[in-house]
C-alpha cells in the first residue's frame, strides 16, 4: 500500500461512518479528479469506478460538489495539515546557510511530498482556483502557520545581505510563485513530458538567485 492509499485508508477510519459503498464512491471520485479534473468528471463515470448505480451517489451526496467537500476538508483538516506542517518544519527549523541552500531543501522536501500523494495534490491544483472554500482551508489550517515562519527566513537572509531588501511579502510571493510554477507544470500539466528533474531544480534555483541577488 503507498503513502496516499495509506492516507485514504485513514481518512475513511476517520470518518467512520461511511459504508462500504461510499469508501468506493470516495476512492473512485478521488482517481478520476485527479486524472480528468472536477469539472470533467461526470456523476456517471464515478459510479461506473466505483461499481455502483449513479442513483447511489444522489443518495448519499446531494450534488457532485458535495461530494468533492466530502474529499478535500477532512484531507485537509485532519491529515494533509498536520503532515504538511510536520514535514515542512524539518527544512523551516533548520539553519541553513544560505538562501540558496534553503530554496533547494525546500523544493527536494515538497518534491517528496508531493510524490507521495500526487492524486490528492492534483485535485487541490486544479480545483483552488475555482472553489474558495479550498483556498480558505488551505489558508486557515496550512498558510497561516507557515507563512509567518517563511517571512521571518526571508527577514534572515536580507539581515546577512543574501537576497534584495524588497518588501518580505513581495519575496516571499515572486520565490512561492516560481517553485510552485515549477511543481504544477511538472506534476499537473505535463507530467508525462521528458524531465531532467535535476536539471530543471538547478535552472529553477539559478534564475531565483539571479533575481533576488543583493544590489551592487
Amino acid at each position: 500500500m503507498t503513502k496516499e492509499d495509506q492516507m485514504i485508508e485513514e481518512m475513511f477510519n476517520q470518518k467512520g461512518d461511511l459504508t462500504e459503498r461510499q469508501k468506493k464512491i470516495v476512492a473512485a471520485a478521488i482517481e478520476s479528479f485527479a486524472e480528468k479534473g472536477y469539472s470533467a468528471t461526470s456523476t456517471k463515470e464515478i459510479a461506473q469506478k466505483a461499481g455502483v448505480a449513479e442513483g447511489t451517489i444522489f443518495r448519499h451526496y446531494k450534488t457532485k460538489k458535495e461530494l468533492l467537500m466530502s474529499i478535500v476538508t477532512p484531507m485537509m483538516i485532519k491529515l494533509m495539515a498536520p503532515i504538511i506542517i510536520k514535514d515542512i518544519n524539518k527544512v523551516l527549523n533548520h539553519d541553513h546557510e544560505t538562501f540558496e541552500a534553503f530554496v533547494r531543501a525546500m523544493i527536494d522536501n515538497r518534491r517528496k511530498f508531493l510524490k507521495s500523494n500526487l492524486k490528492i495534490i492534483k485535485i487541490f491544483i486544479q480545483e483552488i482556483p475555482f472553489h474558495p472554500e479550498l483556498k480558505e482551508q488551505f489558508i486557515e489550517h496550512v498558510g497561516s502557520k507557515v507563512f509567518t515562519r517563511l517571512r521571518q527566513i526571508i527577514e534572515h537572509y536580507q539581515d546577512k545581505g543574501q537576497i534584495i531588501k524588497l518588501p518580505i511579502d513581495t519575496v516571499l510571493r515572486l520565490t512561492g510563485s516560481t517553485i510552485i510554477g515549477y511543481f504544477v507544470t511538472r506534476y499537473a500539466l505535463l507530467p508525462n513530458a521528458d524531465w531532467d528533474d535535476e536539471a530543471e531544480v538547478d535552472l529553477t534555483i539559478q534564475f531565483l538567485m539571479k533575481g533576488l541577488a543583493p544590489e551592487e
